[in-house]
């Protein structure tokens, strides 16, 4: 199992849990978060006074698929995430020890 971890751009989540349901991927964690990469920020007026908004909203977007799916879900979170422009964002996969469902006790693949 594979834990996929995907920073995206706010506007872009409804588009990336579409696509995402419609592979049958359904449980997802998702949280708003705050960063930058090498876009660094950019600048702001507020009440005539110019500042720097160097940490950018954006989500992230956690889920644990089987091996068997893992270029599947990558590849269609890559096609719905991407805008083609810089700040789109990244995605982590990490190796997945277990996975064990507190409800009932699954444990493994049967767990997700």
């Amino acid at each position: 199992m594979k834990k996929v971890e995907a920073i995206i751009q706010p506007f872009k989540l409804e588009d990336v849990k579409e696509a995402l349901k419609g592979i049958g991927i359904d449980g997802m964690t998702v949280t708003e978060v705050r960063g930058h990469g090498r876009q660094k920020g950019h600048k702001e007026v507020y009440r005539g006074q110019e500042y720097q908004v160097d940490l950018l909203p954006k989500c992230k977007v956690e889920m644990v698929v089987p091996d068997s799916r893992l270029d599947e879900v990558v590849g269609t979170l890559t096609r719905a995430a991407s805008s083609g422009k810089i700040g789109d964002g990244k995605i982590f996969i990490y190796e997945v020890a277990e996975a064990i469902r507190i409800r009932n006790g699954d444990r493994g693949e049967a767990a997700l």
